[in-house]
């Protein structure tokens, strides 16, 4: 049996060691032949570079404006995150703590909201927006995440406020504390757990859509890094190295942060799956 059961612990080790490297392969090959000039990646691509050169970083990071293009994304995810999580919350808040009747045609409506694809809005989206004048801006980009991530963030932030005890915050209220001011300093650091979850779900979307952005954003100065990487990478592909290079600049970001905020990414949604 002992003999059984390490031969069958073996076989998962293995089976989870080749999973791993045929999910890293393309990863790899992307990096290798970034480090490479082109006539060695059309010679044999799956070889490892014969000396590390980042001059293929060097000029994609020039081309591109990446540092440019890097603050854009920073400045539209920072911001809608920001909105998102302060008015999902209070609007939750609302709805899970008030009895008003009109309380629930207002979730209803936010479910139904989560409901609809974008796809199919997509033509009387552009339409009324351009007419309106709204396009071509970061901040109105950032305006369209709030109405779209909305429903989805209050959703989340209803089904765990229903969970946190009502007896501190009826404590505080006795003191004479203000609602607003109850909500900030009691109940919004007992939604930690679901912040966190809310902040990694919502910035993969918004630092990786591709979509809203090619829509909205018209000029060069204004795009985002996976817009600015489309566009780079049509202009370049003949230029496999420096495209390989440009596609490793545009996912850098999201590795680094991951790699600095691990721990909390993993407690919060365990945390929050828990609860």
């Amino acid at each position: 049996m002992m003999a059984k059961r390490r031969l069958v612990s073996l076989g998962k080790h293995i089976s989870a060691i080749l999973f791993m490297v045929f999910m890293l392969l393309p990863f790899f090959l992307v990096l290798v032949n970034s480090l490479k000039p082109r006539i060695d990646i059309i010679k044999n691509p799956l070889a490892l570079p014969q000396a590390l050169s980042l001059a293929n970083y060097a000029k994609a990071w020039t081309t591109m404006k990446f540092g440019h293009v890097l603050m854009n994304t920073v400045y539209i995810t920072a911001f809608s995150q920001i909105f998102l999580i302060s008015f999902g919350a209070m609007l939750s808040y609302l709805l899970v703590r008030w009895n008003w009747k009109i309380n629930k045609y207002i979730f209803t409506l936010l479910i139904c909201a989560m409901i609809i694809p974008f796809q199919s809005l997509m033509i009387p989206f552009v339409s009324i927006f351009g007419k309106l004048g709204l396009m071509n801006s970061r901040t109105a980009l950032i305006f369209f995440y709030m109405g779209f991530g909305m429903p989805m963030t209050t959703f989340m932030y209803h089904g765990f406020m229903k969970g946190i005890s009502k007896e501190m915050e009826e404590a505080a209220l006795i003191d004479g504390c203000s609602h607003f001011y109850c909500f900030w300093k009691i109940v919004f650091p007992n939604l930690k757990p679901i912040t966190t979850t809310i902040l990694i779900v919502n910035i993969l979307w918004i630092w990786n859509d591709f979509l809203l952005p090619s829509l909205v954003l018209i000029k060069d100065k204004n795009r985002t890094i996976p817009l600015s990487t489309f566009y780079f990478f049509g202009e370049y592909t003949a230029e496999l190295g420096l495209a390989m290079a440009a596609l490793i600049l545009s996912v850098l970001p999201v590795v680094v942060i991951y790699l600095f905020l691990q721990k909390q990414i993993v407690t919060g949604v365990m945390d929050g799956a828990i609860k």
